[in-house]
């Protein structure tokens, strides 16, 4: 059998056809990852740029915590006093000021805190026994 020279020269344009859609394929890959890198890198700048502007300044955002749709209650330092400020939509309300006593830390807790919910098994336990429901529940099934 002989091969004629025009099916090899289609032969190798199919192959080359592949080739250079996998390696367009390749080329396009490649790009999407660095624009994505880029991506990242600059997203990291401009975080760490934010956070040196607001280091040393006198206002922080000591804690937060959502009320309702576009409700905050949040705890405020400016300068050497924290102030409690209602946050809505579109007011601001000072709500009063707090010492630095007041606020609770981690680091504040008591032991007698930490003592009392040990673990999971006798805080169910605790519940089982003041809510006879749940304990007559569970005899019901086993008889």
């Amino acid at each position: 059998m002989t091969v004629l020279p025009a099916a090899l020269g289609k032969v190798n344009t199919v192959s080359n056809k592949s080739t250079n859609q996998f390696l367009d394929f390749i080329v396009i890959l490649v790009i999407f990852v660095l624009v994505l890198g880029v991506t990242l890198a600059v997203t990291k700048w401009l975080a760490d740029y934010q956070k040196q502007q607001g280091r040393y300044g006198n206002i922080e955002l000591i804690e937060a915590a959502r009320l309702g749709s576009n409700k905050y209650i949040q705890i405020v330092r400016a300068g050497e006093k924290y102030f409690v400020l209602a946050v809505c939509k579109d007011t601001v309300t000072l709500l009063g000021e707090v010492s630095e006593e007041e606020l609770f830390n981690d680091s504040n807790k008591s032991v007698s805190d930490a003592k009392e919910f040990t673990n999971f098994k006798s805080m169910l336990e605790s519940a089982v026994k003041s809510n006879p429901m749940i304990g007559r529940h569970q005899k019901d099934k086993d008889t």
